[in-house]
């Protein structure tokens, strides 16, 4: 279902087999040898979610990508593992897109978790201006999903992303502005024996873009 060009929402796409591969996977990465952590923002701010960057790390303090943790522990990224770098070009042809991730941010989120309105821009201008999609993946609890325009004050559009929904996001969709205001506790299939929410979002980076060019 394309909801705005370029934006493209899958309900339900992976099936429950595949989202407990991918559940197993998260708990593996998110409490391994380099775990997941509450970031703080530039200003102080916490985030309301904890993070694992696979491939390259998010500095949320300088908004930009860097091999190791620099804000936090000082620990190298985790690799991308190469069933979540498959994954992600499969979803990204649902949409008639192309990805070749080198980026994950995996997020849990918890009963308060929340993500206020950002625009996903840190990839590169090289990535941006070619359109290289955002691919994310719901895993769990159900999220109230934000997606607005490509100004901050735009209308803002409201939907639910329940466990199993793919929501790839690229081209003229590129840089709207989009977050999570809720999470609806107890939501998760059963079948996960999980409460909470995984989300994984893929990217490529300019760095990506130039190995493949």
């Amino acid at each position: 279902m394309e909801i705005a060009p370029g934006a493209h929402h899958f309900p339900r796409l992976l099936t429950i087999e595949r989202q407990r591969a991918v559940v197993d996977l998260c708990r593996a990465l998110i409490d391994g040898a380099v775990p997941a952590y509450v970031p703080i923002v530039r200003g102080g701010g916490r985030m309301h979610v904890r993070m694992l960057c696979l491939g390259r790390h998010w500095n949320p303090r300088t908004y930009a990508y860097e091999a190791t943790r620099s804000d936090f522990d000082g620990s190298a990224a985790p690799p991308l593992p190469p069933e979540l770098h498959t994954l992600a070009a499969e979803l990204a042809a649902h949409a008639g897109m192309t990805i070749d991730p080198d980026l994950c941010i995996l997020n849990y989120y918890g009963a308060d978790g929340r993500m206020g309105l950002h625009q996903d821009k840190d990839e590169g201008p090289r990535s941006i201006a070619a359109g290289i999609p955002v691919v994310s993946v719901s895993i769990g609890d159900t999220a109230r999903f934000l997606f607005g325009g490509l100004k901050r004050r735009d209308p803002v559009q409201t939907l639910s992303l329940e466990s199993g929904d793919v929501f790839v996001f690229g081209g003229p969709a590129r840089l709207r502005y989009h977050g999570v205001s809720r999470i609806t506790p107890a939501t998760a299939p059963p079948e996960l024996e999980m409460s909470g929410r995984f989300n994984l979002t893929f990217r490529q980076s300019d760095e990506a873009c130039r190995a493949s060019s």
